[in-house]
């Protein structure tokens, strides 16, 4: 132990160490004593920084230790620990002397007991219950036959085998399962990378998005479960948009998955069993409901053609629809011949009238420019008589053959038939004519009366009118010896009174022949 020592000052018995040295020597001392030891506490204080490793308090009500889990622990702890937790921590006593004190290197900790895994269980879920995950509002509702449905559980189990089983028995439909470890420390991650990942997939994609999650796990005690109550698993679970059944343990097992999941079966038997429906029931209410439906048309068919038969009976024969149309048709051909010649009577005295009032000089021309007009056509008529008499000659042979052919009797009531046909649409097509050129001539007068300028002058224009020609510019009107302004009430000189124009006494204009 010499090499420890500075060499005595000369006068003094008493070595020197420096701070190094003696902090070396009393790790090598307490490392020696207390090699590997075991320590029950409550964590207090818990740091996690970046690096990965973890600084924790084990206290108890009157003294306190510093612990460390390095980093490669920490990973492959079952349990992390938090604060207010009873734990036994197993490592070795060593100091730090940079800050001058001693700490625990923990290699293991484990909750003390039952007690304060439940505990810790419970505080976990009061907190999660506190952010609403468990609120029955959230929860989706599972799809009724699901094309894909995830398995997130172990390959190797009897879990996988049984779920398939049930599947097959009840509907078989495809199945995706992800591998996960369902204890130990790498249980909790894993399995919520699955759900994760499930829920990552595009649907319709390659490999397509399920439409339901199953986390299954067999029994086990609240240690191999364990991982099912981690945070991770069940924020997983909450976060999942895919409908997911918590299948874990058996009926009595409860773990925190089976709170934020949609619907907790008892077994994993049971989840597949609220997967899917039976496919024989289905079919058969299926079969049932189409009967139903058969059932059901064909009474609708009965009632509805019962009561057709009913408004049918109800209804007058067809042939008793006509008599009323048919008696109205006789008194209206019985009137028709009385109303045609009134109404001849009637437009020959409309006729007289309107050529009494008609001025000889307008007649005169009328009758003049209808002259040259027939003139004009009379050497058009003679070819025109030609082609027609000739036409009419080879009709006349037409009708006799067809005449020597059948009786006269029945020929002459189809042609008196045709002949009363032809009168009525001749005086209908006449009575259309005269209107509409009696609708022309009255449209054609009011746009003269519009486009004419006595017209314009009525509403308050006037004419300038220089040594008897229209004025339109300045220059013509400097050039005038004589201005007058016209109105429609008659002519202006300027320099002198209004004058009324005298207008002659006209004849009396022809009246409209319509």
């Amino acid at each position: 132990m010499s090499d420890l020592f500075y060499d005595p000052v000369p006068g003094e018995n008493s070595p020197e160490f420096s701070v190094t040295e003696i902090s070396g020597a009393i790790k090598r001392v307490i490392e020696g004593e207390f090699g590997h030891v075991r320590i029950r506490g409550e964590v207090g204080r818990v740091s996690m920084p970046r690096s990965g490793h973890i600084y924790l308090d084990l206290k108890d009500d009157r003294s306190v230790i510093s612990g460390v889990i390095w980093k490669g622990v920490a990973g492959r702890l079952a349990t992390k620990p938090e604060e207010g937790m009873e734990v036994i921590a197993t490592g070795r006593i060593t100091t730090f002397g940079g800050q001058s004190k001693y700490q625990i290197v923990i290699e293991d900790i484990r909750p003390a007991g039952m007690g304060a895994l439940m505990a810790m269980l419970e505080k976990r879920k009061a907190a999660l219950q506190a952010e609403g995950l468990f609120d029955p509002a959230r929860k989706k509702k599972l799809p009724y036959l699901p094309e894909i449905i995830g398995v997130v559980t172990s390959p190797s189990g009897a879990v996988i085998r049984d779920i398939l089983h049930r599947l097959r028995d009840r509907f078989p439909r495809k199945v995706l399962i992800w591998p996960v470890a369902v204890q130990g420390a790498a249980c909790a991650p894993e399995v919520a990378r699955a759900i994760r990942g499930f829920n990552a997939m595009t649907p319709g994609g390659a490999l397509p998005r399920p439409d339901l999650l199953i986390v299954a796990r067999g029994g086990g005690s609240i240690e191999d479960l364990w991982g099912f109550n981690e945070e991770i698993v069940a924020r997983a679970a909450a976060e999942s948009e895919i409908p997911l059944i918590s299948a874990v343990g058996h009926e009595t097992d409860t773990t925190l998955i089976d709170f934020v999941s949609d619907l907790r079966a008892p077994t994993p038997t049971a989840a597949a069993e609220h997967a899917v429906p039976v496919r024989l029931e289905l079919l058969s209410w299926v079969g049932d409901a189409q009967a139903r439906l058969g059932n059901a048309l064909t009474g609708r068919l009965d009632r509805s053609s019962q009561r057709l038969r009913d408004l049918a009976r109800a209804l007058p024969r067809p042939e008793t629809l006509l008599d009323g149309p048919r008696q109205r048709l006789d008194v209206q051909s019985d009137r028709l011949p009385a109303a045609l010649i009134r109404s001849v009577q009637i437009r020959r005295v409309t006729l007289s009238d309107i050529a009494g009032s008609l001025r000889p000089s307008l007649l005169h021309r009328a009758t003049a420019a209808e002259r040259r007009r027939l003139a004009a056509l009379a050497p058009r008529v003679a070819p025109a008589l030609s082609r027609s008499t000739k036409d009419r000659r080879n009709a006349f042979e037409a009708i006799s053959v067809r005449l020597s052919s059948r009786p006269i009797s029945a020929d002459l009531g189809a042609k008196q038939r045709t002949l009363a046909d032809l009168t009525r649409r001749l005086t209908e097509a006449q009575s259309r004519r005269i209107d509409e050129v009696k609708t022309r001539l009255e449209g054609l007068d009011r746009l003269r009366e519009t486009l004419g300028h006595r017209a314009t002058l009525a509403r308050g224009y006037a004419i300038v009118h220089g040594d008897d020609k229209v004025v339109t510019n300045t220059a013509a009107a400097a050039a005038a010896t004589a201005i007058e302004i016209e109105f429609a009430d008659g002519r202006f000189k300027l320099g002198s009174a209004p004058t009324r124009k005298r207008n002659p006494k006209k004849p009396p204009e022809q009246g409209s022949l319509f």
